[in-house]
């Protein structure tokens, strides 16, 4: 098995430069740059993370929690994750937590007990105290659609009460006289404020009322029965905002069974962008910027890992208006 003595040696370089090189950390010309990927290419050279994990080096690896791997949103977010981090030589390590506190705890303890070099968590259920022994450990953290009061840890979010506020203002635009919302679960600051988003716009029209409103728990299956329910009460809606992707497609079917024409009867947009190219009609949605979160956050957390002086603060990302068949696009 190649070492690193190996590599400077036949590169013609000291091994401090080899090891500035596999840590991108100082300087290294280009010239001995290339030289150095040329024999590790012909080499093979893999560098030891166990010994350099014992020698008090990184491991190159980050965790990345999410709460349902099954929910399309966490797949492509996790894949710009991984193709961000694999660009810094780095691995991602992925947690599933199932909305389970003990899961998620059981994965933080792993994640220290492997000595990750930081962790991306995207969690409706972490709290501050969750994070004492990622802390305590020295492992940077970065949020994902969740904001805490601490300055230690950083935090993405994105514009939800304004996309709320963009999605009933286009149903309204479309010609939709009779709205109604399914929320996701109200633990979710993101959830609520979504919400807020479709009352702000409702509130104080002629035809709102917030038996309007049905709660769900951001699943194909929970949208398709809070829109059972909506047809039951409000026969006459004309226009559904599903605080999610996945809860509209569930609003879709409901509205396919029950016979209404989407969208010549009943306009639906969802939440979150997500890919749904089979579904028909197209949905149109609030697009977050799914692959520039993840990519943001590996970028940050290795700049926190590198102890970089230049970490930007919490940061809201914009959302964007995507109008396919299911608003008559």
């Amino acid at each position: 098995m190649a070492t690193i003595k190996d590599v400077s040696k036949l590169a013609g370089v000291s091994v401090a430069t080899v090891s500035r090189y596999l840590n991108k950390n100082g300087y290294v010309s280009k010239e001995a740059a290339e030289a150095i990927a040329g024999v590790i290419d012909k080499l093979n050279y893999r560098p030891n993370t166990i010994a350099r994990s014992l020698a008090g080096k990184k491991t190159a690896t980050i965790g990345l929690l999410v709460p349902d791997i099954l929910n399309p949103f966490f797949p492509e977010l996790a894949r710009a994750a991984e193709d961000a981090a694999n660009e810094y030589g780095y691995t991602v390590m992925l947690g599933n937590t199932d909305n389970d506190t003990a899961k998620e705890q059981r994965y933080l303890d792993t994640l220290i007990h492997k000595q990750a070099d930081g962790v991306i968590i995207s969690s409706y259920t972490i709290q501050p105290d969750h994070l004492r022994g990622l802390q305590k450990a020295g492992i940077p953290v970065v949020l994902l659609d969740n904001v805490f009061s601490s300055d230690s840890v950083v935090s993405f979010t994105v514009e939800n009460k304004e996309g709320g506020e963009l999605a009933v203002r286009h149903l309204l635009e479309r010609g939709c006289r009779k709205i109604a919302h399914i929320c996701g679960p109200l633990s979710i600051t993101s959830s609520r404020e979504r919400t807020a988003g479709y009352e702000a716009v409702s509130t104080g029209t002629d035809w709102f009322t917030p038996g309007l409103i049905a709660y769900s728990d951001f699943t194909v299956k929970g949208g398709h029965s809070a829109m059972q329910q909506l047809l039951v009460s409000h026969p006459d809606l004309d226009g559904v905002f599903a605080s999610n992707d996945l809860m509209a497609a569930g609003a879709l079917k409901a509205l396919q069974e029950a016979g209404r024409r989407v969208p010549e009867d009943v306009k639906v947009i969802g939440f979150d962008g997500i890919q749904l190219e089979m579904m028909s009609p197209g949905l149109s949605t609030v697009a977050q910027p799914i692959y520039e979160l993840g990519k943001t956050a590996v970028d940050v957390l290795i700049g926190l890992i590198t102890e970089h002086p230049d970490i930007p603060e919490d940061k809201v990302f914009p959302v964007s208006l995507t109008v396919r068949q299911s608003t008559g696009g």
